[in-house]
């Protein structure tokens, strides 16, 4: 029997991208999805940096099932640099990407079943930058650390783990050239940390990358050159 099958999985921002794959992955295996999104669709359609929102949508999930198995923490945070960035806007990426996860963890903490799990999508850009970027990595890097502080907090009662994804494709493009020699492998490391075969893994930041961040780059190195303007 499909360990899935009945599970009630979370997902914020799960209308799209990494987060709509992560929904239509659970619902293949038999679990009921409850998706948060900003975008229009036949799900919970709302804006998770503001707390009543939240407050609602746990409400709503609640009525609906009772329990919850699986928390993923995906929507994705305003990526703006420090030239352009606003403090609101800075404030706003906070409150998407670590504030949201924190306080919704909070809400569904009571209605978690034996066995729950909390996923939080970070990045590869927790630990790496481009020019630019400040709002989106300051978010990536706080949900990163968030993630084993919940870990130590909830020890015994929900396991809590972190993704941080690479350059992820969701459209099955086939890339070539230096990208995809950078890139050589995938996974689908969700599932796997929710499942019974994850059961003595908390508090971990797994990076799913295909290597990327460990792969040193030179002139002349793995199909890259460097072009001095």
């Amino acid at each position: 029997m499909n360990e899935f099958a009945g599970k009630v999985a979370v997902i914020t921002g799960g209308a799209n991208g990494i987060g709509k794959c992560i929904a239509e992955e659970f619902r293949r295996q038999g679990a009921a999805v409850c998706v948060i999104d900003k975008a229009n669709g036949d799900h919970f359609v709302g804006d998770i940096s503001d707390r009543e929102t939240l407050e609602r949508f746990a409400r709503h999930v609640i009525a609906q099932h009772g329990h919850i198995d699986y928390l993923i923490n995906n929507a994705l945070p305003l990526m703006k640099g420090i030239d352009d960035c606003s403090y609101d806007e800075f404030q706003y990426a906070m409150a998407v990407g670590v504030t949201a996860p924190f306080y919704l963890s909070k809400l569904f903490l009571p209605h978690f079943r034996d066995g729950g799990s909390i996923i939080n999508i970070s990045s590869s850009r927790d630990r790496m930058s481009q020019p630019q970027t400040e709002s989106y990595t300051a978010a990536k890097g706080g949900i990163a650390a968030l993630t084993h502080a919940l870990a130590v907090s909830l020890a015994g009662k929900v396991r809590v783990n972190s993704i941080s994804p690479g350059w992820i494709d969701t459209t099955g493009t086939e890339y070539v050239g230096a990208d995809a020699i950078q890139q050589p492998c995938g996974t689908n490391m969700v599932l796997f940390l929710c499942s019974e075969k994850a059961g003595f893994i908390t508090g971990e930041n797994i990076c799913i990358d295909g290597g990327m961040t460990k792969l040193m780059i030179y002139h002349g190195d793995h199909g890259w050159s460097l072009n001095v303007k």
